[in-house]
């Protein structure tokens, strides 16, 4: 990564001390290894002075648990294991991943990004771009390693500036990283981890993946809209006419071949399938997707989302992969499966100490005292629930300035966020949500964002000046505009008392 000359401003000197401060900082693995012990030693010293609070819901005396104690620490040694493999957003990822593999392995997902982009009409360009980076979010990484530098070639390509079409790119790729119209691996990843936070206070609490579905999908046409806004009105202009020494010519993408489009029909008739199959099994109502209790909320389709974007995304990447011949056999298919665990390695290591911390949080009782303390002070503050998660925003975008992993961060707020808020009246799906916002508007911005570096190589292909100060000097309107936008909408949703997802309302009642 270039580093910017220290003879700039305040500005340029705030953004090396945020760097090197991101940098200083240990591998999230490591902080979550810090944060178990932590959470040992204060369990010792707050049961040593005798902290304690009354439950909210059962009205009993809750005291911290010693896990320094001769029982705690067996307890920690024999369940250490069933921390690891109990953890819920555990499955939930590495299925979701199975399917998109394979997805991902037969070249599908690349050709639908390629047909999208590649086939827009001038004038809605941008939209499409922007569009498109919201909707990759659906295959992780896939939008920052092909559509991004793809946008800058095909802006060049039409006469306007890539690094623009890049921007445009990133801003909905990275900066609309929350919002999709369809649950991507980042639903079940953060659904899981507001479960296991919740029951804390509610043991029996379940947060279904598509919990933030409604709102996120409003969203989708907010951010694209506001991308497309910000990239024509106010980045492009600002940086002028390219005058580099990259010629048109010199860029090229292979338009979709025959095998290509016949791949995506097949894939498209796989989808269509199996929707006809979940109407018909949904509609009637004894239709056999329905529940136990014949509702739709509680039917497999809903409860069993992340089972639905494995069949899914498996299906019509079999249907793509067997018609264009990237698969030929079952071989085929089970190493796209395997390559898609392999980018997990680094997230299993994350998540073996994330669910010890977790796990130590609830059995000291340190989570619903910190709750009840912290929603006993916000009461008293009593300053409203738009203005109170306004500010919880702004904090998950303070700390994504310093933490890149959207995961990691939430698992460290969400056992302390989520059980105050749910204290104070509202859902575990709401904190969720405004998390989401805080967590994507910085991305963008964001030094330790890990494809950060990334960009950086890809712009100074056409600025070989470029470094970490142009790329967010380029990227901070879209970080501003996108917090404006989201928190406008997320007010206007909340003054509405709109549900954020099935079954997933803004308000909490604790049992009784």
């Amino acid at each position: 990564m270039n580093k910017v000359p220290k003879k700039t401003g305040i500005f340029q000197r705030m953004l090396n001390w945020t760097e090197r401060t991101g940098n200083a900082l240990p591998h999230p693995a490591t902080l979550f290894a810090l944060f178990a012990l932590t959470v040992l030693v204060v369990s010792a010293i707050g049961h040593a002075l005798g902290w304690e609070v009354i439950h909210p819901g059962t009205k009993e005396i809750v005291r911290p648990v010693n896990l320094l104690s001769n029982k705690g620490i067996h307890r920690i040694i024999l369940e250490m294991v069933d921390n690891f493999t109990g953890f819920a957003p555990l499955g939930i990822v590495l299925v979701a991943m199975l399917g998109i593999g394979i997805s991902e392995k037969s070249g599908l997902i690349n050709a639908v990004i390629r047909l999208l982009v590649l086939n827009s009409h001038k004038r809605i360009l941008t939209f499409v771009i922007v569009f498109t980076g919201i909707l990759s979010n659906l295959a992780s990484d896939v939008g920052y390693v092909l559509l991004i530098p793809l946008s800058g070639i095909i802006f060049l390509s039409v006469g306007r500036h890539p690094v623009a079409g890049m921007a445009a790119a990133f801003a909905g790729v990275s900066g609309g990283f929350s919002a999709n119209l369809v649950l991507g691996t980042v639903d079940p990843l953060l659904a899981g981890l507001s479960q296991e936070a919740a029951r804390i206070l509610d043991p029996s609490y379940i947060v279904n993946s598509a919990a933030n579905y409604y709102f996120m999908a409003v969203s989708t046409f907010v951010i694209a809209f506001a991308g497309t806004f910000v990239t024509e009105k106010i980045v492009e202009p600002r940086l002028g006419k390219y005058t580099g020494n990259i010629c048109k010519t010199e860029n090229s993408f292979d338009k979709l071949s025959k095998k290509e489009k016949k791949g995506l029909f097949t894939a498209l008739l796989t989808l269509i399938g199996i929707i006809i199959i979940t109407l018909i099994g949904i509609i009637p109502a004894d239709g056999f997707f329905r529940g136990s209790d014949g509702g739709i909320l509680s039917s497999p389709i809903i409860r069993g989302v992340v089972a639905m974007l494995f069949i899914t995304t498996g299906a019509m990447g079999l249907a793509y992969g067997y018609t264009t011949g990237t698969f030929k056999n079952d071989e085929d298919v089970t190493a796209g499966m395997a390559s898609s665990m392999k980018t997990l390695a680094v997230y299993l290591v994350l998540v073996f100490f994330a669910a010890q911390f977790v796990a130590y949080f609830k059995w000291s009782n340190l989570g619903i005292i910190l709750a009840v303390k912290g929603a006993e002070i916000l009461t008293s503050v009593d300053i409203g629930l738009i203005p109170l998660m306004i500010l919880f925003i702004l904090l998950s975008a303070a700390v994504n300035m310093l933490m890149g992993s959207a995961s990691a961060k939430w698992a460290v707020l969400a056992p302390v966020f989520i059980p105050m808020f749910m204290i104070m009246g509202y859902s575990p799906e709401l904190s969720q949500v405004v998390y989401r916002i805080g967590d994507s508007v910085t991305n963008v911005i964001s030094p330790m964002m890990s494809f950060f570096a990334l960009i950086i190589a890809f712009v100074q292909k056409y600025d070989p000046k470029a470094g970490i100060g142009t790329i967010i000097a380029t990227m901070i309107p879209y970080s501003f505009v996108f917090l404006i936008l989201w928190i406008l909408l997320l007010a206007a949703w909340l003054a509405l008392g709109l549900p954020l997802g099935p079954g997933a309302e803004i308000y909490y009642t604790l049992p009784h």
